[in-house]
């Protein structure tokens, strides 16, 4: 008895030992488990345990919490607020926010499961589940709390998912813009939503339990669908409900197109889908019809079905315009009549082929047609001109424009091609280009021929009027009827010089290559410069002129050099063609836009048939009636440069009363200019000193007579002495082994040319320091540009102004004197 007692007590104590192994089994688990956060904390609430799961979903190491810090600085503050206000209502005792709040029904020994918010770490929030259970010791005393918590976002998510389909199923059902009908398993309507009232004109009670949707159809299309659906699944199947309703049955997707019968008789176009409603077993229980109204969507395809008829229409009576479409690849999908003409193809010969069969064989090799379509797709648009193939293989000039073809997602779908016969337009243009070159060719021909003129014409005119001026200048040598011949020489040779520059201005604008720099321009200061030029010519013809005076400053947008060259122009007619003791009146008339100019002179007038011509090259009225000698183009002339300066010229004549010749250029408001020091004059001419060093100029030149020249006018100057060469080389070497304070030199010289010796001296540190003049008979603006451009001190034209020449001399030598072993 005794053994048996002992033997049932050791089965005891085993059976408890395995239980409480178990016990820690799952203790251990629970507290190592990842899934749960496990916080257990002293009586007061500081942390006393921290497992994994805690660590996990809250981001501390437990070392970071441990005797540390409560549960509640974890938690959210205002929800910890709002939990103890609330537990303070319902127990009606106060408690307060903290640790207190989540533990206080646990230590009433109250089963306590709560929602609140833990704060990780990092700051970040999740809901969670909170069961909260106090720890007690054997005589049932308070110890401790054990506050086990789950991650509560998933749940919290699928409640939210829920809500919203709830609101979206009721949105749904009440929803004006579906009709929503479900019927039970024989098709009687047992739902009928807001939707389906608005669109049919049913009220619920008037359908619900009453009829089937085949009621509120077109009964023709139900009869045809049941047709159609017979044919295709190859069974019977009866018009009405069963018709609606027979694929969704067999679990096939149905969505079909029929016309709804309102209430009122009217009609529309709907589109319907059909659902078979089922039960857990899979038996059907009832369908859904879900169903919009269709007419807006059928009202646009019909316009946009006579849109595209139209369109076809359109482009079918286009003949002018070959319009092709072409798929993505550059295949030809629809073929106009305008291309059949164009390009010779019928449509059934070129639908399916590739575009770049219209392309000469040398594009395709350069693999221009894909360069166009890669163009197209990138840019939208492509427009290029070109030759072009047709069917018989003859090729003609086209203009084509790509334009790509996108659907609403912007993938390529293809490529819409204009194509226009351009031919005879090109050959219009080739003409005219040919015509353009012919042109510029005679226009280059005429201003090289005007060029080389220009200087056969002044070299002689140099040297005569040169030795003209010579001798003028040394009454002493001559007898009056010398005297007298030299006047007429110098006259004559003058004029001719006169007419060379005019026929070489009007060339230059003929060409259009005269330039002009317009910019605001004092007329006081180019009427004044012109009263002094011309004053001493109309004293000689016994003229009085008059000219106004500039109270306020008065500016005219103009190029200075051709405006004084037009007024000259126009001052010297009204000499010239004045009566004896007449008088010449100018006159400025200054307006807020325009500024007028006018010369009235007191010669006989012209009648108005004659006034016409007066603008005209070469005309030579008023000649007629005594020796004026003029050449016919001057007021060409003036009326081309004041055209290029904006400006009109005009005339007003009387006979017995004179003209008045008038032009007027833009006004501009009087510009502040700043101060500028005065330029100098000219250097006079320096007195021989006894003793005074010779200065040395180097001359060269071919034309013996221009060097003649030369030498008799530096002959005057004893302080000068000449050096000169016969050619460009060896003018070099005089200037090397003598070092000329200054030298003039010719352009056009046997062998190397002035501006090729001009190069050659720059370049050598021996000579690089000493001023170089031109004396050419090269004229034209563009020769005197060119050799300015090439480094010439100053640039003067033959035949050669003594006073002009010496003062242009006085200047080179100051020049040498002031900068000694310095180039310009």
């Amino acid at each position: 008895m005794i053994a048996t007692q002992e033997a049932l007590t050791e089965i005891t104590e085993v059976r408890r030992k395995e239980a409480l192994l178990k016990t820690g089994a799952l203790q251990n688990a629970i507290f190592n488990s990842a899934n749960f956060s496990s916080i257990a904390t002293d009586e007061k609430g500081v942390i006393q345990l921290f497992n994994v799961g805690a660590e996990r979903m809250l981001g501390y190491r437990a070392t970071e919490v441990l005797n540390k810090i409560t549960p509640a600085d974890i938690s959210d503050p205002r929800e910890l607020i709002a939990r103890a206000e609330a537990l303070s209502l319902e127990l009606a005792t106060t408690i307060t926010p903290g640790f207190e709040a989540l533990v206080f029904k646990a230590s009433r020994g109250i089963e306590d499961i709560y929602e609140l918010t833990y704060i990780r770490k990092d700051g970040s929030r999740f809901p969670a589940v909170v069961s909260v259970t106090a720890l007690r010791d054997a005589e049932e005393g308070i110890i401790g709390y054990l506050l086990i918590g789950t991650d509560n976002t998933a749940r919290k998510r699928a409640e939210e998912a829920l809500i919203k389909a709830g609101a979206l199923q009721n949105a749904i059902l009440n929803s004006a813009n579906f009709s929503i009908i479900a019927t039970d398993e024989k098709g009687v309507i047992q739902l009928f939503n807001i939707g389906a009232e608005t669109m049919l004109g049913y009220a619920a009670v008037e359908v619900v339990n009453k009829i089937t949707p085949a009621d509120i159809h077109d009964p023709q299309e139900v009869i045809e669908r049941a047709k159609a659906l017979s044919l295709e699944l190859a069974t019977t199947i009866a018009p009405g409900f069963e018709a609606l309703a027979f694929k969704a049955s067999r679990g096939i997707e149905d969505k079909y197109e029929l016309t709804y019968i309102r209430k009122d008789g009217s009609r529309f176009p709907a589109i319907v889908s059909v659902t078979a409603l089922r039960d857990a077993e899979g038996g059907i229980i009832g369908y859904l019809l879900i169903g919009t109204d269709n007419s807006a969507r059928k009202q646009v395809e019909e316009k946009l079905r006579w849109t595209e008829e139209g369109f076809r229409l359109m482009v079918e009576s286009v003949t002018d315009c070959a319009i092709v479409m072409l798929d993505s690849e550059g295949r030809v999908a629809s073929w106009n009549t305008g291309a059949e003409r164009i390009k010779g193809y019928r449509a059934e010969e070129i639908v399916g082929q590739h575009f770049s069969r219209f392309y000469p064989a040398q594009d395709i090799e350069r693999g221009a047609p894909q360069r166009d379509l890669d163009s197209a797709a990138a840019d939208g648009r492509c427009e290029v001109e070109g030759w072009r193939v047709r069917k018989d293989g003859s090729i003609f000039w086209a203009n084509v424009v790509f334009t790509a073809i996108r659907d609403p997602a912007g993938n390529a779908r293809g490529f819409a091609k204009l194509t226009r016969d351009l031919t005879e337009r090109r050959q219009v243009v080739d003409a005219l280009t040919t015509a353009k070159g012919a042109a510029e060719k005679a226009n280059q021909a005429k201003s090289d021929f005007l060029s080389s003129m220009s200087h056969e014409l002044r070299s002689p005119l140099n040297a005569i009027l040169g030795f003209a001026q010579l001798m003028e200048s040394d009454p002493a040598s001559v007898t009056p009827s010398q005297k007298a011949s030299i006047a007429e020489i110098l006259r004559a040779g003058w004029y001719l010089l006169e007419l060379i520059n005019e026929i070489l201005d009007l060339a230059q604008i003929e060409s259009g290559k005269l330039s002009l720099s317009k910019e605001p321009t004092s007329l006081a200061e180019v009427i004044l410069e012109c009263q002094a030029m011309i004053e001493p010519q109309a004293e000689k013809a016994g003229i009085r002129m008059t000219f106004p005076l500039f109270e306020v400053p008065c500016f005219v947008l103009a190029d200075r050099t051709r405006l004084k060259q037009v007024l000259i122009n126009l001052l010297s007619n009204a000499i010239k063609y004045n009566q004896a003791g007449g008088t010449v009146v100018v006159e400025c008339a200054a307006g807020p836009e325009r500024t007028r100019i006018s010369v009235k002179d007191s010669g006989v007038g012209l009648p108005p048939d004659k006034l016409a011509q007066l603008f005209r090259p070469f005309n030579r009225l008023g000649q007629e009636r005594g020796a004026v000698q003029g050449t016919g183009i001057g007021l060409v002339m003036s009326k081309r440069l004041v055209e290029l300066m904006g400006g009109v010229i005009g005339v007003e004549s009387s006979v017995g009363l004179g003209s008045v010749f008038w032009c007027e250029l833009g006004s501009v408001d009087a510009p502040q200019l700043e101060a500028k020091t005065a330029q100098p004059a000219a250097l006079a001419q320096a007195q021989a000193q006894h003793g005074a060093p010779l200065h040395t100029l180097l001359y060269v030149e071919d034309n013996p007579a221009n060097l003649k020249l030369i030498e008799q006018l530096i002959a005057r100057r004893p302080t000068m002495r000449l050096l000169s060469a016969l050619d460009g080389n060896r003018g070099i070497q005089l200037a090397r082994a003598n070092q000329p304070e200054v030298i003039l030199m010719d352009i056009n010289l046997p062998g190397i040319s002035g501006i090729e010796a001009l190069k050659i001296l720059r370049e050598d540190q021996a000579t690089a320091h000493i001023p170089v003049l031109a004396l050419s008979a090269n004229a034209m603006p563009r020769d005197i540009e060119k050799g300015l451009e090439a480094g010439f001190f100053s640039y003067l034209t033959k035949p050669i102004k003594v006073t002009e020449f010496m003062e242009t001399l006085d200047t080179a030598f100051a020049f040498a004197q002031k900068h000694p072993g310095r180039g310009r």
